[in-house]
């Protein structure tokens, strides 16, 4: 049967190691990531989270071809760990030059991603930031940012069974 979950938390919470806690429960485990290093620190940051995860578990860099590597991946007895969603809209807001991409280009990567959540035969869980407890940012460019970041968890916590907030490393069950 199929499990979705959307594990949700700030910067360094807890959120990615609760995650890792939930799919440690199964034997085959697939971690989807959608980080790029584009530069040296984000690498080891992308390196650390690699070497925490069990052996076993399977990484996939899937970039924007998420929704791709969900389906592509999905098995009924098995686990899909997500990280992240947030750095995934980066991807599909920016492109590698920083320049805006058109809004039709997200609307389609989230409509071909809820095909691919709502798809899933196996369990799923997504990890995402939640940023939108602090102060309205005074940038345009920042403030879509923290838009489009509320209205995609919002958006994920309707689509899933299960809603987590994790904070201070102690998760929260929402939904």
């Amino acid at each position: 049967m199929a499990k979705r979950i959307l594990i949700l938390g700030g910067a360094r919470s807890g959120k990615s190691a609760y995650a890792e806690q939930r799919a440690a429960d199964y034997d085959d485990v697939y971690c989807l990531v959608t980080a790029w290093a584009g530069d040296e620190e984000m690498q080891a940051r992308i390196d650390k989270h690699k070497a925490d995860r069990p052996a076993t578990w399977h990484t996939v860099e899937t970039g924007r071809a998420l929704a791709k590597a969900i389906i592509q991946h999905d098995a009924v007895e098995r686990c899909l760990l997500v990280d992240c969603m947030t750095l995934w809209l980066c991807q599909w807001l920016h492109d590698e030059s920083g320049q805006p991409l058109p809004d039709a280009s997200l609307h389609a990567a989230k409509t071909a991603l809820d095909q691919a959540i709502l798809g899933t035969q196996g369990t799923l869980i997504l990890i995402a930031n939640e940023i939108g407890l602090g102060v309205v940012p005074m940038g345009a460019i920042t403030r879509r940012f923290v838009d489009e970041a509320g209205w995609l968890n919002q958006h994920l916590a309707r689509l899933v069974d299960e809603v987590w907030l994790v904070t201070a490393g102690i998760p929260m069950r929402l939904k």
